[in-house]
């Protein structure tokens, strides 16, 4: 007797009673459809300075202010990247940029989540008080406090180097009210929990509190990234070098007094977005996640 093995097919829903699977589909309504449209015109409108700045980036330095405008796509000037590069040391430029923005963001998150747990998670006299003179910092704006800090930077001998780029701006109250915000959100048994287990209160907020804040993190990191890489004024003051000079300064050097290159400007600008648009790639996952939860999407 011979014994056949009966496999097992899947079977669709309604298949057996003769009934053909309905795909649901999408349907646009009027409003969505206008959201869309209006979405992807100020997104254009956005987009328009850089998909300009590129455009100049690869026009001849003849066809800069050539009018209409047109560019040439069979000879596209991709030798004003060449150009841009060692016209002036921008290497340099961009690598004084890149200690500057990494140590400062690395600082001002450190000093971030040290001073969020402080007034989020721990309970001491005048701690609302302290917080709210500290945030009162944020109404101060930077002409204010340039002059006393260059003061203090010269006493300190600190002028044309990296420290003084860097420390003046890593001990800002935006980060620390961002994480203080995200951190009182964070449940509280938490922290007894592992307490109980025996961990300090620097061991709950390395082992608990930083891994589910790092949404909040990853926002903190994009921003103060941009603001050093960014900055202009600040460095413009307390560099007095072209050894030092950040991206902002190196950018306006290709600026003269009686002419400027133009197409090598707008090709250095070009490269000069490369890391901060890699920087949001890297971390796109944890910046609207950050967003969304931290409440910065104006919702």
């Amino acid at each position: 007797m011979s014994h056949k093995k009966v496999g097992k097919t899947p079977v669709r829903a309604g298949e057996g009673l003769g009934i053909r699977p309905v795909r649901c589909r999408r349907r646009w309504s009027p409003l969505h459809l206008v959201s869309q449209v209006l979405l992807s015109a100020v997104a254009l409108i956005v987009l328009f300075p850089f998909l300009w700045m590129v455009k100049e980036a690869l026009t001849p330095a003849s066809d800069v202010f050539r009018l209409p405008p047109a560019l040439d796509i069979a000879h596209l000037e991709w030798g004003n990247f060449a150009g841009a590069w060692s016209y002036l040391p921008f290497g340099r430029f961009m690598l004084n940029g890149t200690i500057v923005a990494t140590a400062g963001t690395l600082i001002t998150v450190v000093v971030s989540v040290l001073g969020a747990y402080a007034f989020g998670r721990l309970t001491f006299r005048g701690r609302d008080i302290l917080f709210i003179a500290f945030l009162a910092t944020l109404m101060l704006p930077q002409e204010v406090v340039v002059i006393p800090m260059f003061v203090i930077i010269m006493h300190l001998k600190w002028v044309n180097t990296y420290p003084a780029l860097i420390v003046p701006w890593a001990f800002t109250a935006f980060g620390t009210f961002l994480l203080r915000q995200f951190f009182l959100t964070i449940p509280r048994e938490l922290d007894d929990a592992a307490g109980i287990d025996g961990a300090g209160r620097l061991r709950m907020l390395r082992s608990v509190i930083v891994p589910m804040a790092l949404p909040a993190i990853g926002v903190l990191v994009v921003f103060t990234f941009l603001t050093y890489w960014n900055s202009f004024l600040w460095p413009l003051i307390v560099v007095n070098s072209t050894d030092m000079a950040t991206v902002p300064l190196g950018l306006n050097m290709y600026i003269g007094q009686h002419s400027s290159q133009w197409n090598l400007l707008m090709a250095a600008s070009t490269l000069s977005v490369l890391p901060s648009v890699v920087l949001v790639i890297a971390l796109q996952r944890y910046l609207v996640r950050g967003i969304a939860i931290s409440g910065l999407g104006g919702r």
